[in-house]
C-alpha cells in the first residue's frame, strides 16, 4: 500500500452529545452493604435498567454494574436542584 491516500471529504457541522455523570449525593444508608461511591457512579454509567417505582413515583430503581463488574441495585430520587439522591445500594 502506498501512503498516497485521497483527501478526506469535509464533514458537515455536527452536533455532539457528551455523556456527563450525574451529580450524585448519597445518604449514609447507601453504603450500608459495603458499596463504595465509585461503585455507585459505575452503576449509573453502566445502567441496563432504570424505572420509576410503581408504589412511589418519586423513587427510581436502577440496575448497573460495580467497578468490579458485579450487578448493583440502586434506589434513588431526583432532588429539586437536579442532583441524584442515592439512599440504597445493594450488590447482587
Amino acid at each position: 500500500m502506498s501512503g498516497n491516500w485521497p483527501p478526506l471529504p469535509s464533514l458537515p457541522d455536527m452536533e455532539y452529545t457528551y455523556i456527563v455523570e450525574p451529580d450524585i449525593v448519597c445518604k449514609p444508608s447507601a453504603f450500608k452493604h459495603g458499596v463504595t461511591l465509585g461503585d455507585i457512579y459505575s452503576a449509573f454509567s453502566t445502567a441496563v435498567y432504570d424505572v420509576m417505582l410503581r408504589d412511589d413515583k418519586e423513587k427510581r430503581l436502577l440496575i448497573g454494574f460495580s467497578t468490579a463488574g458485579n450487578p448493583l441495585e440502586i434506589l434513588f430520587n431526583e432532588l429539586e436542584d437536579g442532583r441524584v439522591n442515592v439512599f440504597h445500594a445493594l450488590p447482587d
